[in-house]
């Protein structure tokens, strides 16, 4: 299961640098790329904003 950023993102950057596997990418608010996604939660435990959660 992939983990997905809400709209609550701020677009910090913080979460890019903590991807091993590179599956987010930037815009107005990051998106994760399911197909990518290792389900390690990496990025969800650096959110400032807790945005990123399970699917």
């Amino acid at each position: 299961m992939a983990y997905v950023i809400s709209d609550d993102c701020t677009a910090c950057g913080t979460c890019i640098d903590e991807c091993p596997v590179e599956a987010i990418s930037e815009g107005d608010i990051y998106k994760i790329d399911p197909e990518t996604c290792t389900d390690c939660g990496a990025c969800a435990d650096v959110c400032p904003v807790e945005a990123i959660s399970a699917e």
